[in-house]
């Protein structure tokens, strides 16, 4: 019998068959695209040639093509629709995939081969390109610890594989915890909630098999909810479970999990050399080292710590004007925030969600992208992996560039947050292969027949994935390794926070903020107030997210801590956190930095991108406004198609003229000195 992932597939520009894969075909494809991929390695490392560009690094490029294949339709999944099947096979295969790794990066005759052609990379006639692939694998053996001998990268090997496996028990875990907890309303309940949030939770309700209305532990949901609730003992229920999750003993508790990720990382980095795994991580990043990262992030704690306390002082009040004869606590925050918001600047969330419906606000998103950047897009019909999902195919003039997906609502099956990833990415080594490119969030599904409707900040999730997606769709490199969001991580965040700075453009509201009922705009007013608020809250906002920089920059910059949830506190009770603002991710639901080693020493990152960003846009409003044509060139030619073929701060020199100072975060931000 044939395994579809294995065969050529007929479908429109190469998107997996998902309606002819089941999950029993994993496996075997697993396996031997896998057993494939090591021959290709072996092949390379034994060759009797001297060692070429093309025979060594190129072929490098390809040896696992198939291989990429099948898992690009494997993460899709297992990331947006798992279940028990999905989850196990993610457990077999993290390890599997690290030893390959390792593998590879200890095939001492491979590195032979690739360290002669760095050696002699001046005769080579090499590109531009070429010389920056070579540096950039040479570099990922050498820090993947291809120059150590015996006991040592035998320990080294054992550290992977042991992360990959604590890093997918850490996501799943976090991922039933989400799934499996959710809290119960009755009629009563609801009293004083807006309509978009009755509606949710009555769909979240349906969705469960509930006897009625349910707050879940999706943000799209628990938030709101937080936001406009007004039985204190119903907030203060849902924000604990919320806060808990990864920690409620069992099985599915990550604080040991954590723990020992900690303890392998310090040890991996000390057997590569560095005093600490943070060393090691920034490194290659834009900031360098640990106190580059500490020093930004205290420019900006000070200021936002300011503003939260005072306003602190204010929301206190307002508890105590209703009765309630206690400190402000982490579930009093979102609700006498909003409370302040409407009465400060006339803006009632239940007034402002209908003009933000999700299908017009992904038609602002496209039609931002025509302008600046001359793209069209058709939806495709193609069966993809859950009802819900919506595909597209990206031209510009007559040529295809990608296919879009979109995969927007919140469901069990689906791990928290919102992402980008892409089933495959751009290059021409092998033809001119183009990008299939995902965006997943977690919005609430509406009733059926009702619109979908998002929160502002809902709508600037969704431009800012969508601003990942075009750093991958407008992606032009030869080699893969460079290619779309393959940049040094403070970097990658750059489009995406850039392109949120469209969603505020004023005619861009008026034209997409229709109202769901009456298809009228956005009135005048109303928008004036929108953006009067833009930085109202910023310093809860802030700290939330520095306190959670910080917090892992601490984990990873010495020492393990042998007690990770009491070193949290430790480093929190030095910044003198606000009682009543929690860090945004909390250790034993820290995603971004135990899930994997994207981001961890590497959670700052978004705020560095944000230095950048705003200062970005400041070049799209020094010049002719924020469709400025030869600014939308300049920001694609050096950035968005670019890649990573270039380093970081030499991409953004070419696009700007120079590097940004911190003066422009924190004017966007609203925390700039009067």
């Amino acid at each position: 019998m044939t395994n579809t992932l294995l065969q050529d597939w007929t479908t429109p520009f190469g998107i997996p068959p998902f309606a002819d894969i089941s999950d029993e075909d994993f496996k075997p494809a697993f396996e031997a695209s896998l057993r494939t991929a090591r021959a290709a390695i072996e092949e390379i490392a034994n060759a009797s040639e001297v060692p070429t560009f093309a025979n060594t690094i190129e072929a490098l490029e390809q040896a696992d093509a198939e291989l990429s294949k099948v898992l690009g339709a494997f993460y899709a999944l297992a990331g947006a629709d798992t279940n028990d099947a999905r989850n196990a096979l993610m457990r077999e295969f993290s390890p599997a995939l690290a030893a390959y790794g390792s593998d590879i990066t200890r095939n001492e005759k491979l590195f032979e081969r690739i360290d002669d052609l760095w050696t002699r990379k001046d005769a080579l006639g090499l590109t531009d390109e070429q010389e920056r692939v070579l540096m950039l694998t040479r570099r990922g053996f050498v820090r993947a610890g291809a120059q150590l001998k015996g006991a040592a990268a035998d320990r080294l090997a054992e550290i992977k594989e042991r992360l990959a496996v604590l890093g997918t028990s850490f996501t799943q875990n976090l991922l039933k915890d989400e799934a499996d907890w959710f809290m119960d309303l009755q009629e009563n309940d609801l009293e004083g909630l807006p309509d978009f949030v009755v509606a949710a939770a009555r769909a979240a309700g349906t969705e469960r098999g509930a006897a009625g209305p349910v707050v879940t532990l999706s943000r799209s949901l628990i938030v709101p909810f937080l936001q406009f609730s007004s039985r204190r003992d119903l907030r203060q229920r849902a924000f604990e479970a919320w806060a808990a999750r990864g920690a409620n003993g069992g099985e599915t508790d990550n604080r040991g999990i954590a723990t020992e990720i900690l303890a392998l990382r310090e040890e991996r980095a000390k057997l590569l050399g560095y005093s600490s795994f943070a060393d090691f991580k920034l490194e290659t990043e834009m900031a360098g080292n640990p106190g580059a990262v500490r020093d930004l992030l205290m420019q900006v704690w000070e200021p936002a710590k300011a503003a939260a306390d005072a306003d602190a002082v204010i929301l206190e009040a307002m508890l105590h004007q209703d009765g309630v004869n206690d400190s402000l606590a982490p579930w009093d925050w979102r609700y006498y925030s909003e409370k302040r918001r409407q009465a400060e600047f006339d803006l009632d969330e239940a007034e402002l969600k209908p003009y933000f419906q999700l299908d017009r606000m992904i038609d602002a998103a496209f039609d931002c992208a025509t302008r600046l950047f001359g793209l069209t897009f058709t939806p495709l019909e193609a069966e993809s992996y859950h009802p819900d999902v919506r595909m597209w195919e990206v031209t510009r003039g007559r040529k295809h560039l990608a296919v879009f997906i979109g995969d927007y609502f919140a469901r069990p099956s689906k791990r928290s947050g919102a992402w980008c990833s892409a089933m495959r990415s751009q290059q021409r080594l092998a033809g001119d292969i183009r990008p299939i490119v995902v965006n997943v969030c977690n919005f609430a599904k509406p009733a059926d027949g009702e619109p979908a409707l998002l929160s502002y900040d809902d709508a600037r999730t969704l431009f800012h994935e969508f601003g990942h997606a075009l750093h991958q769709m407008l992606s032009d490199v030869t080699y893969e390794r460079i290619s779309g969001t393959s940049v040094a991580r403070d970097f990658v965040e750059l489009p995406s926070q850039l392109y949120e700075h469209w969603l505020d453009v004023p005619d861009v509201l008026k034209t997409y903020a229709t109202h769901a009922k009456t298809g009228e705009p956005i009135p005048e007013a109303l928008l004036e107030r929108l953006m009067a608020a833009s930085t109202y809250d910023t310093g809860f906002q802030t700290v939330e997210y520095v306190a959670s920089a910080l917090v892992d920059l601490a984990f990873h910059d010495g020492a393990a801590p042998a007690d990770p949830i009491e070193y949290q506190a430790k480093v929190l009770a030095d910044l003198q956190m606000p009682a009543a603002i929690t860090m945004r991710h909390a250790t034993p639901h820290f995603a971004h930095v135990f899930a994997g080693d994207g981001y961890s020493s590497g959670y700052y990152s978004y705020m560095w991108s944000e230095v950048m960003d705003a200062d970005a846009f400041e070049a799209f409003e020094e010049a002719g406004g924020p469709f400025d044509p030869a600014m939308a060139k300049k920001l694609e030619q050096h950035i968005l198609s670019a890649g990573g073929s270039q380093e970081a701060d030499e991409l953004y020199v070419a696009f700007r003229g120079r590097m940004p100072g911190v003066d422009a975060l924190l004017k966007g931000r609203g925390l700039a000195a009067a």
